[in-house]
């Protein structure tokens, strides 16, 4: 991959992640970080479940991002092909970012959550209620697979990159540089809930979304223009 895509991938995810990511997934590591966490748990102990539950959601990430590079690869036959799923991607990714800025519904027609399923209410509720290191991971797993508008673009990313190694990279970048909020979101209680911090950084990752999906609309041009 291109030292330029990965810098963009890194960017849209950190910043994303200290707004719409704390925002979606913020509920959930309060409520394992408040029910699974003794505080009488040495800091070490803590953290070091806090970073299972991230290692298990980068787990999810990848492969997620593996699967559809891999059948980004199947259905991109020739440069026209990339071009146009390139320019879908790019226009999905514009999208996501004016939806991050409120201009469109794009992010929540697409978060159609399948949280209120029986299997997954089930599994949540087991998990949630044991302390072991390795529920952690588990619980992060499972985290990896909630419906998320952020998860679908880089999705789209790695289906983009026509590659399994490729796909499961930029999912696995994404999931590493979303680690700073949600580690610290948990770590410190409450810390990144504050709506101005949060707006802030919203906004700066719409406008890198939107930047790096008009960079993605020029790419596929250049491979349909030949």
């Amino acid at each position: 991959m291109e030292t330029l895509d990965l810098l963009s991938i890194m960017t849209i995810a950190f910043l994303g992640s200290f707004g719409h990511c704390v925002g979606m997934c913020g509920g959930i590591v309060i409520a394992y970080s408040s029910s699974k966490i003794d505080r009488e748990w040495k800091r070490r102990r803590q953290a070091a479940a806090h970073l299972l539950y991230s290692a298990g959601r980068i787990v999810t990430y990848v492969m997620l991002g593996v699967v559809f590079g891999y059948l980004g690869a199947v259905v991109t036959f020739s440069d026209t092909a990339n071009g146009l799923l390139l320019l879908i991607a790019g226009v999905a990714m514009v999208l996501t970012g004016l939806s991050l800025l409120g201009k469109v519904k794009f992010l929540t027609v697409i978060e159609h959550t399948i949280s209120t399923s029986s299997w997954y209410r089930q599994s949540f509720k087991a998990l949630i209620s044991r302390r072991s290191l390795p529920s952690f991971f588990v619980l992060g797993l499972l985290n990896g697979l909630l419906p998320c508008g952020f998860v679908y673009f880089f999705a789209i990313a790695a289906a983009g990159s026509a590659s399994p190694l490729s796909g499961g990279m930029i999912m696995g970048v994404f999931g590493l540089s979303t680690i700073p909020a949600l580690f610290s979101l948990g770590f410190f209680v409450g810390l990144f809930q504050q709506s101005s911090f949060r707006i802030l950084m919203t906004r700066l990752a719409s406008v890198a979304v939107i930047a790096y999906g008009g960079y993605t609309l020029y790419h596929g041009y250049t491979f349909i223009a030949g």
